[in-house]
């Protein structure tokens, strides 16, 4: 039996696949919570600033888009060693959208949550050590 060069790639599939589930839950409740949004403002009749909430919305839209796509490039690279620096960089960016939302979060007036930043950070810094473990493959 034949094995693989790249030492990661079943790690690396399994966070993928993992993030694309995530990304695609996390894009649609973004969606869904500008759409929210928009609607709390034309209530509000715009008397009150939305704008923190407008950002954060933004930010987990743009945040679940990127592991959505961190995911895919995961599973599509997991076996390719030489495309492992690729995954950690997309691994890393999702990492960052991650910690820029509890910055938000804290920025909005919430109080810092250490067990919300921990179970953001799980999944990216898995996926980067399966791309990491590829690269000591190649």
């Amino acid at each position: 039996m034949e094995q693989s060069t790249a030492k990661g790639a079943g790690f690396l599939k399994v966070t993928g696949i993992l993030m694309i589930i995530g990304g695609a839950i996390g894009i649609i409740a973004s969606i869904v919570a500008l759409l929210g949004i928009a609607a709390l403002a034309t209530l509000a009749d715009a008397h009150y600033e939305l704008g923190m909430l407008y950002a954060a919305g933004a930010l987990a839209l743009i945040g679940s888009i990127a592991q959505l796509v961190a995911g895919i490039v995961g599973v599509a690279n997991s076996k390719k060693p030489e495309k492992a620096m690729t995954c950690i960089v997309f691994g890393v960016i999702v990492a960052v959208f991650n910690v820029a939302g509890v910055i938000l979060n804290v920025a909005g007036g919430n109080s810092f949550n250490f067990v919300s930043l921990i179970t953001g950070l799980i999944l990216p810094v898995l996926y980067i050590v399966g791309a990491y473990m590829n690269k000591k493959a190649q």
